[in-house]
């Protein structure tokens, strides 16, 4: 699995740096076959954003997060990406169960 953490526009700290590389970690080992995950942060005007990408053999999942620091930025990106990875999952149970009734 590849892991990129870029930095536009901004510059940062090492800390925030290993959390985005803890937080990919995660949600890379929620994918079956991940290929790459990234996260890219950047600021806009006084906006702090942050994106993550995670790619895997057969699905591509993409979450930006916004605030006034990089850090929540990841959170917020991580809390939506997580609902998109749950998804299928949801679907799959909704499926079973639908077609068993």
């Amino acid at each position: 699995m590849n892991t990129t953490i870029t930095a536009r526009h901004c510059e940062i700290s090492d800390e925030l740096r290993d959390r985005a590389a803890a937080v990919l970690s995660r949600l890379g080992g929620l994918l079956t076959r991940p290929l790459e995950v990234a996260a890219i942060f950047d600021m806009m005007s006084t906006r702090a954003t942050a994106e993550i990408r995670v790619v895997g053999v057969r699905e591509r999942y993409l979450a930006t997060g916004e605030d006034k620091d990089h850090r929540t930025a990841l959170d917020r990106a991580e809390d939506k990406i997580r609902r998109q990875l749950d998804k299928p999952a949801q679907m799959k149970r909704h499926r079973r169960a639908k077609g068993a009734a």
